[in-house]
């Protein structure tokens, strides 16, 4: 973990926190945290870490269990373990196969009207009809 804004902070495992953490540093929570988190730096959910709040970074790496609201202004690392649940807002998102991601997810960082990352459109076709050539 890269120390944007001094020494990264870490809540152990069996640490049980409630209520708000505001740092301008990195956190790893390996523990359990019922309440929010703002930070400048990146948030790192270890396996067995779980945060049931509001967290506003600008990264964040996960292994472990979120619930709640997720503003990442640059990069959603979602690792296999991961189970997310609740709304995401995010600029960049990379999803490994395995991950839980229940949640409600907007991305292109707030821009209204931003289109699809990489243009990806649905088919709207719903019938197996075979090819036709011309």
């Amino acid at each position: 973990m890269s120390e944007i804004g001094g020494q990264p902070n870490r809540i152990e495992k069996n640490t049980k926190i409630k209520g708000d953490i505001i740092s301008e540093a990195d956190f790893r929570i390996d523990g359990k945290l019922d309440g929010n988190v703002k930070t400048s730096g990146k948030v790192v959910i270890g396996k067995d870490g779980y945060i049931h709040g509001k967290v506003e970074c600008v990264n964040a790496d996960i292994e472990g269990s979120f619930n709640g609201e997720l503003l990442v202004s640059d990069l959603l690392s979602l690792k296999s373990s991961a189970v997310i649940e609740g709304t995401v807002s995010v600029s960049k998102l990379a999803v490994e196969p395995g991950a839980t991601f229940n949640a409600s997810c907007t991305m292109g960082g707030g821009k209204a009207g931003a289109s699809n990352a990489g243009g990806f459109k649905p088919s709207m076709n719903t019938k197996n009809e075979p090819a036709k050539a011309s």
